[in-house]
């Protein structure tokens, strides 16, 4: 296989269209054509559906894409290093992060590792759900307590877990009593399994304000309208202060924070450098160590 044809059939396939892969990187745009059509003859495959406005890949151009293209890049950059004299972590880092976790903490990771590593330009996309890493374009995901996923590769970098707390205003219930709660959504269960060092115990609740936002349901808590499920990480301070009570760790509610790359590309420099900031910054993993964090 002609790795120049590859490499330009990439071009094409990133930007969308051979005027635009042209005008990107200066090259003609009659070569990029001749090229990608050379490369469809010598594996007598279509990998572009030529329209006359709009460029589609097939199925096979696709998958030849999102195997290779990466690759292509991992060795554009190492030869890049090698050229300059090491491995010095650059270019573009693209992350996806959850919610909380970008709200909480990511601003300020994000900062200090763009002070430490001033040629890599960081992107970070803050959403909750499963972003498609090669599709979309992502160098690294963190996720919590992901799925399984053949194609992806990471690790644990967090743990946390989720208590019961409340104003000390409030009087944990017994029996069927129910107290007042904020939820995250009103499909959410009317009772609470909750851990204390008595046993396991079953809060019922009944619902009183439903915020799709955990910093909405702190809040919330703090300033006495019901009972909320909480991070520990995010309350740590109050229940130290004791502006909110534990009323008991929420049962199996086990929370791991993970950072997920793709399997088939080779580890560059820029994530190696970030995966072991991340680990510097929470050499324990612990909730107690998120919580600093988030409190300095």
């Amino acid at each position: 296989m002609d790795l120049l044809a590859l490499a330009d059939f990439n071009l094409v396939a990133r930007h969308g269209g051979f005027g635009r892969a042209a005008r990107a990187t200066g090259r003609p745009k009659a070569t990029l054509s001749r090229r990608v059509t050379e490369l469809e003859a010598a594996l007598n495959l279509r990998l572009l559906e030529r329209g006359a406005r709009a460029l589609r890949l097939t199925e096979e151009g696709r998958a030849l894409h999102e195997r290779t293209g990466a690759l292509l890049t991992e060795l554009e950059e190492t030869a890049a290093a090698i050229a300059s004299g090491g491995e010095k972590p650059r270019g573009r880092l693209r992350i996806s992060a959850p919610l909380l976790f970008s709200q909480t903490a990511m601003g300020k990771l994000a900062a200090g590792f763009a002070l430490k590593y001033p040629e890599v330009r960081l992107e970070v996309t803050t959403e909750d759900r499963a972003v498609d890493m090669i599709e979309e374009g992502f160098d690294l995901v963190i996720r919590v307590n992901p799925d399984p996923d053949d194609g992806l590769v990471g690790r644990i970098f967090l743990r946390d877990r989720l208590v019961a707390v409340a104003s000390p205003d409030f009087v944990r219930p017994t029996g069927d009593l129910a107290v007042p709660a904020i939820v995250r959504s009103e499909g959410d269960r009317l009772a609470w399994d909750v851990k204390t060092p008595t046993g396991l115990s079953t809060i019922a609740i009944k619902p009183v304000l439903a915020l799709s936002s955990l910093l909405m349901v702190r809040d919330a808590v703090r300033a006495g309208v019901g009972a909320g499920r909480l991070p520990i990480s995010l309350v740590s301070h109050d229940l130290a202060d004791g502006t909110l009570v534990h009323w008991g760790d929420i049962d199996g509610s086990d929370i791991a924070l993970w950072t997920l790359y793709p399997s088939r590309r080779l580890l560059s420099a820029r994530v190696s450098a970030f995966l072991d900031y991340l680990k510097r910054a929470f050499p324990k993993g612990t909730p107690d160590e998120l919580a600093a964090y988030i409190g300095e």
